[in-house]
Protein backbone atom coordinates (compact mmCIF):
# COMPACT_ATOMS: atom_id res chain seq x y z
CA UNK A 1 0.00 0.00 0.00
CA UNK A 2 2.88 2.41 0.81
CA UNK A 3 4.25 2.03 -2.73
CA UNK A 4 0.82 2.78 -4.23
CA UNK A 5 0.46 5.86 -1.99
CA UNK A 6 3.86 7.01 -3.22
CA UNK A 7 2.74 6.46 -6.82
CA UNK A 8 -0.45 8.44 -6.15
CA UNK A 9 1.53 11.27 -4.54
CA UNK A 10 3.90 11.40 -7.52
CA UNK A 11 0.98 11.36 -9.95
CA UNK A 12 -0.85 14.20 -8.15
CA UNK A 13 2.34 16.24 -7.89
CA UNK A 14 3.20 15.78 -11.56
CA UNK A 15 -0.35 16.34 -12.80
CA UNK A 16 -0.56 19.62 -10.90
CA UNK A 17 -4.31 20.16 -11.42
CA UNK A 18 -7.51 18.47 -10.30
CA UNK A 19 -7.79 14.91 -11.61
CA UNK A 20 -10.69 12.44 -11.71
CA UNK A 21 -10.40 9.34 -9.53
CA UNK A 22 -11.33 7.31 -12.61
CA UNK A 23 -8.23 8.65 -14.37
CA UNK A 24 -6.08 7.91 -11.32
CA UNK A 25 -7.30 4.30 -11.42
CA UNK A 26 -6.50 3.99 -15.10
CA UNK A 27 -2.99 5.46 -14.79
CA UNK A 28 -2.11 3.38 -11.71
CA UNK A 29 -3.64 0.23 -13.20
CA UNK A 30 -6.12 -0.37 -10.38
CA UNK A 31 -9.89 -0.51 -10.01
CA UNK A 32 -11.83 2.69 -9.37
CA UNK A 33 -12.91 1.60 -5.87
CA UNK A 34 -9.25 0.81 -5.05
CA UNK A 35 -8.28 4.28 -6.28
CA UNK A 36 -10.92 5.82 -3.99
CA UNK A 37 -9.55 3.84 -1.03
CA UNK A 38 -6.01 4.87 -1.97
CA UNK A 39 -7.01 8.54 -2.12
CA UNK A 40 -8.73 8.17 1.29
CA UNK A 41 -5.57 6.62 2.77
CA UNK A 42 -3.36 9.30 1.26
CA UNK A 43 -5.63 12.05 2.59
CA UNK A 44 -5.53 10.50 6.08
CA UNK A 45 -1.74 10.16 5.82
CA UNK A 46 -1.42 13.88 4.95
CA UNK A 47 -3.74 14.96 7.79
CA UNK A 48 -2.04 12.83 10.44
CA UNK A 49 1.54 13.42 9.32
CA UNK A 50 3.48 15.81 11.54
CA UNK A 51 4.90 18.80 9.75
CA UNK A 52 3.39 17.99 6.35
CA UNK A 53 3.01 20.98 4.05
CA UNK A 54 0.50 19.42 1.69
CA UNK A 55 -3.18 18.64 1.79
CA UNK A 56 -5.62 16.96 -0.54
CA UNK A 57 -8.48 18.95 -2.00
CA UNK A 58 -11.61 17.05 -3.03
CA UNK A 59 -14.54 18.11 -5.14
CA UNK A 60 -16.89 15.36 -6.19
CA UNK A 61 -14.82 12.68 -7.89
CA UNK A 62 -11.85 15.01 -8.47
CA UNK A 63 -8.83 15.48 -6.23
CA UNK A 64 -5.86 17.82 -6.24
CA UNK A 65 -2.67 18.11 -4.22
CA UNK A 66 -2.31 21.56 -2.62
CA UNK A 67 -0.33 23.49 -0.03
CA UNK A 68 -1.88 23.57 3.45
CA UNK A 69 -3.54 26.92 4.23
CA UNK A 70 -1.27 27.54 7.24
CA UNK A 71 1.68 27.77 4.84
CA UNK A 72 0.05 30.38 2.61
CA UNK A 73 2.61 32.98 3.76
CA UNK A 74 5.32 30.97 1.98
CA UNK A 75 3.25 30.96 -1.20
CA UNK A 76 2.67 34.72 -0.94
CA UNK A 77 6.39 35.37 -0.54
CA UNK A 78 7.19 33.09 -3.46
CA UNK A 79 4.66 34.90 -5.66
CA UNK A 80 5.99 38.33 -4.62
CA UNK A 81 9.53 37.20 -5.40
CA UNK A 82 8.41 35.82 -8.77
CA UNK A 83 6.97 39.16 -9.81
CA UNK A 84 10.09 41.06 -8.75
CA UNK A 85 12.23 38.95 -11.04
CA UNK A 86 12.34 38.88 -14.81
CA UNK A 87 11.05 35.80 -16.58
CA UNK A 88 13.40 32.85 -16.19
CA UNK A 89 14.75 31.00 -19.22
CA UNK A 90 12.32 28.16 -18.43
CA UNK A 91 9.41 30.64 -18.37
CA UNK A 92 10.51 32.14 -21.68
CA UNK A 93 10.80 28.65 -23.17
CA UNK A 94 7.29 27.75 -21.99
CA UNK A 95 5.88 31.05 -23.22
CA UNK A 96 7.49 30.48 -26.63
CA UNK A 97 5.96 27.02 -26.91
CA UNK A 98 2.53 28.46 -26.09
CA UNK A 99 3.02 31.38 -28.49
CA UNK A 100 4.01 29.19 -31.43
CA UNK A 101 1.96 26.05 -30.75
CA UNK A 102 -1.02 27.36 -28.77
CA UNK A 103 -3.65 26.72 -27.88
CA UNK A 104 -1.79 23.79 -26.39
CA UNK A 105 -2.33 21.41 -23.45
CA UNK A 106 -0.03 21.23 -20.44
CA UNK A 107 0.77 17.63 -21.33
CA UNK A 108 2.09 18.74 -24.72
CA UNK A 109 4.08 21.57 -23.14
CA UNK A 110 5.58 19.07 -20.67
CA UNK A 111 6.37 16.68 -23.54
CA UNK A 112 8.13 19.34 -25.59
CA UNK A 113 10.08 20.69 -22.59
CA UNK A 114 10.71 17.28 -21.03
CA UNK A 115 9.77 18.50 -17.53
CA UNK A 116 6.70 19.40 -15.46
CA UNK A 117 5.56 22.92 -16.35
CA UNK A 118 2.68 23.43 -13.91
CA UNK A 119 4.53 25.94 -11.69
CA UNK A 120 5.70 27.98 -14.68
CA UNK A 121 2.22 27.94 -16.24
CA UNK A 122 0.75 29.25 -12.99
CA UNK A 123 3.31 32.05 -12.98
CA UNK A 124 2.56 32.97 -16.60
CA UNK A 125 -1.18 32.92 -15.87
CA UNK A 126 -0.74 35.18 -12.85
CA UNK A 127 1.39 37.60 -14.87
CA UNK A 128 -1.39 37.74 -17.45
CA UNK A 129 0.83 36.54 -20.31
CA UNK A 130 -1.21 33.40 -21.02
CA UNK A 131 -4.82 32.32 -20.64
CA UNK A 132 -6.29 28.88 -20.22
CA UNK A 133 -9.52 27.51 -21.58
CA UNK A 134 -11.25 24.15 -21.46
CA UNK A 135 -10.39 21.98 -24.45
CA UNK A 136 -13.46 21.67 -26.68
CA UNK A 137 -12.83 17.96 -27.33
CA UNK A 138 -11.66 16.84 -23.87
CA UNK A 139 -13.57 18.68 -21.13
CA UNK A 140 -11.12 17.68 -18.38
CA UNK A 141 -8.11 19.25 -20.14
CA UNK A 142 -7.06 22.90 -20.29
CA UNK A 143 -5.42 24.48 -23.31
CA UNK A 144 -3.07 27.43 -22.90
CA UNK A 145 -2.78 30.34 -25.31
CA UNK A 146 -1.11 33.74 -25.27
CA UNK A 147 -3.19 36.59 -23.85
CA UNK A 148 -4.06 39.97 -25.30
CA UNK A 149 -1.62 41.45 -22.76
CA UNK A 150 1.16 39.32 -24.28
CA UNK A 151 0.27 40.52 -27.79
CA UNK A 152 0.09 44.13 -26.60
CA UNK A 153 3.43 43.82 -24.77
CA UNK A 154 5.05 42.33 -27.88
CA UNK A 155 3.50 45.00 -30.13
CA UNK A 156 1.64 42.40 -32.19
CA UNK A 157 -1.88 42.47 -33.60
CA UNK A 158 -2.19 38.69 -33.62
CA UNK A 159 -0.24 35.58 -32.72
CA UNK A 160 0.56 34.85 -36.38
CA UNK A 161 2.62 38.09 -36.51
CA UNK A 162 5.35 36.51 -34.35
CA UNK A 163 8.73 36.26 -36.14
CA UNK A 164 8.91 33.18 -38.41
CA UNK A 165 5.58 32.01 -36.94
CA UNK A 166 4.76 29.48 -39.69
CA UNK A 167 8.22 27.95 -39.68
CA UNK A 168 8.45 27.51 -35.89
CA UNK A 169 4.85 26.35 -35.55
CA UNK A 170 5.60 23.68 -38.16
CA UNK A 171 8.74 22.55 -36.30
CA UNK A 172 6.89 22.32 -32.96
CA UNK A 173 3.93 20.56 -34.54
CA UNK A 174 6.22 17.95 -36.11
CA UNK A 175 8.00 17.48 -32.77
CA UNK A 176 4.67 17.12 -30.98
CA UNK A 177 3.44 14.50 -33.44
CA UNK A 178 6.65 12.49 -33.03
CA UNK A 179 8.29 13.20 -36.37
CA UNK A 180 11.97 12.89 -35.60
CA UNK A 181 13.36 14.22 -38.87
CA UNK A 182 13.30 17.94 -38.13
CA UNK A 183 15.60 19.78 -40.48
CA UNK A 184 18.10 22.26 -39.12
CA UNK A 185 17.49 25.50 -41.06
CA UNK A 186 21.02 26.85 -40.44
Amino acid sequence: MDKKIGELEALLFHYGEAIEIKKIAKILGIKENEATELVDSFEKNLKEGEGRGLSLLRQGSRVQLATKPEFENINKELIKEEFREELSPASLETLSIIAYLGPVSRATIDFVRGVNSSFILRSLLMRGLVEREINSERKNVYDYKVSFDFLRHMGLSRQEDLPAYGEYKDILTRFETGETQIENKE
